[in-house]
């Protein structure tokens, strides 16, 4: 009933020559309220998205009922997305991937295809039919794995670089799998060997096409722009470049993604990559947003009512045998047990270019409309689930233990300052108190840390401050003065609220993260505060009247009168007296409006 008064608006709207918006606040209703309320409760924006489609689709509320045509048009969120990534990889370092890339992914791809090619022909399948369905499932999804990869900040660490290479080797597959489908076809063996040396020398022209309009025009065009153009304009460029490597890629028989990559690879060293990637960005959340919500659409019920039986056998076994390959290439190629088993969960799944070989493998007479209609479902499945597998695996899987080589414990220290945490703060703090020639005894809880500041010379224990028995073996009692500088507002916290109680006649200084955490560290006792933000501002806000020519004596007049106003408004504050953000704004809106 919506879906044929969804439709009637659409033809009247396009009746009327107008543009229909009831589509797009539609998609945008859906995105808004599922991604942030799934993101709350802990599962995520990808898993919101796809509930979303679901909802809204054929299956749903039946606001729309051809899916595919989304996904093809948010086909280009991946594109984007790929195209950001292609910036971050400067030529030099995608070189030194080559071995991750054409090694790790070319052994975790093939015996990913010799494992899960099993699964049909076991189902009794033909064999072709069966290369064609694992082979589309070892093929993992980029949009997917790219976006939780992002979210869990793991997109320029070792281990995510490691899943990005197998990502790219996957995108360059698609080239020869959908070759070898064509071979696969009646009568696709009778194809010449001109024909198949034409299709390869297609593709190389189209990338050395693509090289050398990157190498030797983007930049010149990019800096004209710059110079006679306005700021749409620059953003149209932007869009343009990605659009037509894809394009250019995808007349190649390459992929559009990879055509996207290359075109960010070739402008990762212009002094035009940060603009480009803020110009690209907001589109290429919206448009892989939209292609979560396509695929959601996609879940056909009906066929998965039709076909449980195949595709209850087939989502396990697919996946288990894909998870098993992944895990076994990664332990193979020295990855440690939890690098293993999060690379395994992140890309169980199939991905979006499966659509693609099946749509091919359907067309070249492979498969039937109605295993293509199957397979689609266990993709989507797959891409369903992939998203609560990750979070079960880090609920459960154990925490990576850090390793204790080369870290002694705390015990018996006897320096007269005892500084609690040596990130980047307590390494400055120390400075000035090591150079006064005072004794520290220094303790920290990261491993790493600790192991790389002792080949800078400073000796630092392994010990947690916020423990009453670490700071009596750290000397706590008989300390002159107790530092705080560890990370984390309640672990400071913390650590004060206990160093003055159990040892009340020694000092605390203590690092303040905001003006909020200053009263709590007052409340329990701290000697004295040190509000990071504020004291770098306030040396901020001296040089800026200095750069202005206000004389030495003013300014130095000025900052005081600015820290006494702030410390008047802190014991107000203390008292109860007066709001923290209103007396920011009531203390010095009057002379931010006496310029001059």
């Amino acid at each position: 009933m919506a879906g044929t008064a969804t439709e009637a608006a659409q033809a009247a709207a396009h009746h009327a020559g107008g543009v229909d918006l009831t589509a797009i606040v539609v998609l945008l209703a859906a995105a808004v309220v599922a991604v942030p309320l799934f993101r709350r409760v802990g599962l995520g924006s990808v898993l919101g998205y796809l509930a979303a489609g679901l909802a809204i689709g054929p299956y749903g509320l039946g606001f729309f009922h051809d899916a595919q045509s989304i996904i093809h048009v948010a086909e280009l969120g991946v594109v984007l997305f790929l195209f950001v990534i292609g910036l971050e990889m400067q030529p030099s370092r995608l070189w030194s991937m080559r071995g991750e890339i054409f090694g790790l992914g070319l052994l975790q791809v093939g015996l990913a295809i010799a494992a899960l090619i099993w699964v049909g022909i076991l189902l009794g399948y033909p064999v072709a039919a069966s290369f064609v369905a694992g082979t589309g499932f070892v093929l993992t999804s980029t949009a997917i794995v790219m976006q939780m990869l992002d979210e869990r900040g793991q997109m320029a660490q070792p281990k995510g670089r490691r899943i990005i290479a197998i990502l790219l080797l996957e995108d360059l597959a698609i080239v020869p799998l959908l070759a070898a489908v064509a071979f696969l076809a009646p009568g696709g063996a009778d194809a010449t060997l001109m024909d198949r040396l034409q299709s390869v020398g297609i593709g190389l022209a189209a990338i050395v096409a693509l090289v050398l309009a990157g190498r030797y025009l983007l930049d010149p065009m990019f800096r004209l722009l710059a110079r006679f153009g306005a700021r749409e304009v620059m953003t149209a460029a932007a869009l343009l470049v990605v659009l037509g490597a894809a394009v250019l890629m995808q007349a190649g028989g390459l992929s559009m993604a990879m055509g996207a990559f290359l075109a960010g690879v070739l402008l990762s060293e212009s002094t035009f990559r940060h603009q480009l990637e803020a110009d690209v960005e907001p589109f290429r959340g919206l448009l892989l947003g939209l292609f979560f919500l396509g695929v959601g659409m996609a879940l056909d019920l009906n066929i998965i009512a039709a076909n449980w039986v195949v595709i209850v056998i087939s989502v396990p076994a697919f996946m288990i045998l894909k998870m098993a390959v992944i895990y076994g290439v990664a332990r193979l190629t020295k990855a440690d047990r939890a690098e293993a088993l999060e690379r395994t969960v992140l890309m169980a799944q199939g991905g979006e270019f499966a659509f693609v070989l099946y749509a091919s493998a359907t067309q070249f007479g492979i498969l039937t409309p109605e295993w293509n209609a199957n397979l689609t479902a266990i993709i989507i499945i797959s891409m369903v689930l992939t998203p609560l597998m990750v979070i079960v695996h880090d609920r459960l899987a154990p925490k990576p233990v850090p390793s204790m080589d080369g870290v002694d414990a705390v015990d018996g220290l006897s320096g007269r300052v005892l500084l609690i945490g040596f990130g980047r703060f307590g390494q400055i703090v120390s400075q000035p108190l090591l150079a006064r020639g005072h004794s520290l005894s220094i303790i920290d809880t990261d491993p790493g840390s600790i192991r790389m500041a002792e080949e800078f010379g400073f000796k630092v224990y392994y010990g947690d401050g916020a423990r009453l028995d670490i700071l009596h073996a750290a000397g706590a009692a008989n300390a002159s003065l107790i530092v705080v500088a560890a990370s984390g507002r309640d672990t400071i916290s913390h650590i004060v609220e206990l160093a003055r109680h159990e040892f009340p006649l020694v000092p605390v200084l203590a690092r303040a993260v905001s003006r909020q955490h200053a009263q709590e560290l007052l409340q329990h006792g701290a000697a004295y505060q040190i509000r990071e933000t504020y004291e770098s501002a306030m040396v901020m806000g001296r040089e800026a009247l200095l750069q202005m020519g206000e004389d030495p004596e003013v300014v130095e007049e000025v900052i005081a009168t600015v820290r006494a106003q702030d410390a008047e408004r802190m014991v107000l504050e203390q008292a109860g007296g007066i709001d923290a953000s209103k007396a920011l704004i009531h203390g010095n809106i009057g002379q931010a409006g006496a310029g001059h």
